[in-house]
């Protein structure tokens, strides 16, 4: 049996770590993709304030297979 994927671009914020970035983008696109199965960081990419970082921002593409 094959199966056909789609993949999805999103972006997660955090103010602690890069991988909590990930995990909240993973995690908000899970309340509305099924089948979700695996997830690649396309960027990453932050915001600075007062000379010191702020917010890491990640981009995430994340696939699911189509029912």
């Amino acid at each position: 049996m094959s199966s056909v994927y789609k993949k999805i671009e999103v972006v997660g914020t955090s103010d602690t770590t890069l991988g909590d970035a990930i995990r909240n983008a993973v995690s908000r696109a899970g309340e509305t993709v099924k089948n979700m199965g695996w997830f690649e960081v396309a960027e990453i990419r932050g915001r600075i304030r007062d000379g010191a970082v702020a917010e890491f921002q990640v981009t995430v593409k994340v696939g699911f297979r189509i029912e």
